[in-house]
């Protein structure tokens, strides 16, 4: 495949947009080469501007699970766009998917609509500090969860050492109410507690990881971090960005049968406009401005565009009651298909996967937090990217992202991508 156009437009783009991105991952630091950029796409396609047709696994990292330009959310738009853009006041059309998205998700009374789920983060902390009347949070290593100055945080050493800034414009005052804690490991999160008795506020998480590769949540983990929080009045913050409406209607909470104190949401729950979300128990919401004393505040949040794609999407979503079953089911095919292929050609690899969210790692070893999610040999997945490319499969230019399967997809293109990887494979 050729790639002309996009070499020149990402040239072009280089002269007025910082490294050529507005957004770092796009920019193929992690693999080699130039980004692509794309014209158009449709169901599980892409087309870039050198017309190249490529099977999408990212589907704009997530909030695509029912393919591009789906038809009822397109629809929504336009229909919402001939009235207005955005007026800065309150619609009913707001209350109408705050109504539907907390029928849907277990534990939450009321949600709060922003503009980015690091939006959503943000605030969620920022109410959890409020409430608890304590500082200190714990995030864990290889969970991203926005680049608000909290989370921008590297592991000190020692288990009650505080993080430092791993990002130049992030202080040291921010960054030591910011504790590091290890995926899936339960004595070093008790540890982190003890060494801070009684000033961590909450502890956020992504359920199921999806920013060191997909890394599911060991058995009983979560369920160990509802305990501990309750221990120490902390609250417990999901960050569903990823996972909500996903890997079910409910999202993790409902998948694993874990009540959260917050839920942060993202990607889905926008019908892929910029939308973001934060919900929680009416006790914790009621701190919010302006019925609280936590101020919180967005001058375009609950866009009303936004909101008509995002209420599109969560009907579809909960009208289809196979849908989730679907994605499961596409998702497993593929997984036994890339097994096969990479065992077939005795490449040393594993493969994490949770409902439709599936990442391949080149090492042999499990993969369970970020430390082993680094021993992948990252030159054998920058050979395997672009392979793909070549052969018109397009997955995320990075060894450290998930995948995401949509429903758009056909077994025929997933027969497609499993025949690409078979001969990309015979490469490495």
């Amino acid at each position: 495949m050729l790639y002309q156009r996009s070499s020149q437009l990402f040239a072009d783009a280089e002269k007025v947009i910082p490294g050529g991105v507005n957004s770092p991952v796009r920019a193929f630091k992690g693999v080699g080469g130039t980004p692509i950029f794309v014209k158009e796409a449709k169901g599980a396609y892409l087309f870039d501007e050198d017309n190249n047709k490529l099977i999408d696994y990212i589907n704009s990292w997530g909030p695509m699970i029912l393919g591009h330009a789906f038809e009822p959310v397109v629809n929504a738009v336009i229909e919402k766009a001939k009235k207005g853009t955005s007026f800065g006041m309150p619609t009913e059309l707001e209350t109408e998917i705050a109504s539907l998205a907390v029928s849907m998700v277990p534990n939450i009374d009321k949600i709060r609509f922003v503009n980015s789920g690091t939006e959503a983060c943000m605030s969620a902390i920022r109410l959890a500090r409020g409430y608890t009347k304590k500082d200190k949070i714990i995030k864990f290593s290889g969970c991203y969860h926005g680049h608000s100055d909290s989370f921008l945080i590297a592991a000190g050493s020692g288990l009650s050492t505080f993080g430092i800034p791993n990002s130049p414009g992030v202080t040291q005052g921010t960054a030591k109410d910011t504790l590091l804690a290890n995926y899936n490991d339960v004595e070093n999160v008790k540890a982190l507690f003890e060494a801070n008795k009684n000033e961590i506020a909450a502890i956020i998480i992504e359920p199921v990881a999806g920013n060191m590769g997909c890394i599911p949540p060991k058995e009983g983990f979560l369920n160990s971090l509802r305990q501990i929080c309750d221990e120490n009045n902390a609250l417990l913050i999901f960050d569903e960005v990823m996972t909500g409406f996903r890997l079910s209607k409910g999202g993790a909470q409902e998948l694993y049968n874990i009540k959260a104190d917050i839920v942060c949401f993202g990607k889905v729950i926008g019908g892929g406009l910029p939308v973001g979300a934060f919900a929680a128990r009416n006790e914790i919401m009621n701190y919010l401005a302006p019925i609280g004393p936590v101020y919180q505040a967005g001058t375009l949040s609950g866009n009303p565009l936004a909101m008509a794609a995002g209420k599109a999407m969560l009907e579809a979503l909960n009208n289809d009651a196979e849908i989730f079953n679907r994605l499961e089911e596409k998702t497993a095919y593929l997984e036994k298909g890339i097994r096969k292929v990479l065992n077939d050609n005795q490449i040393d690899f594993t493969i994490n996967r949770v409902g439709s969210m599936i990442s391949v790692h080149f090492d042999k070893n499990p993969v369970f937090d970020f430390n082993s999610a680094k021993n992948g040999d990252n030159e054998t997945f920058k050979k395997f990217f672009h392979g793909l490319l070549k052969e018109g499969v397009y997955i995320a230019p990075s060894a450290y992202e998930t995948w995401f399967i949509t429903d758009a997809l056909t077994y025929e293109d997933l027969d497609f991508t499993i025949n690409a990887i078979n001969k990309v494979a015979k490469e490495l």
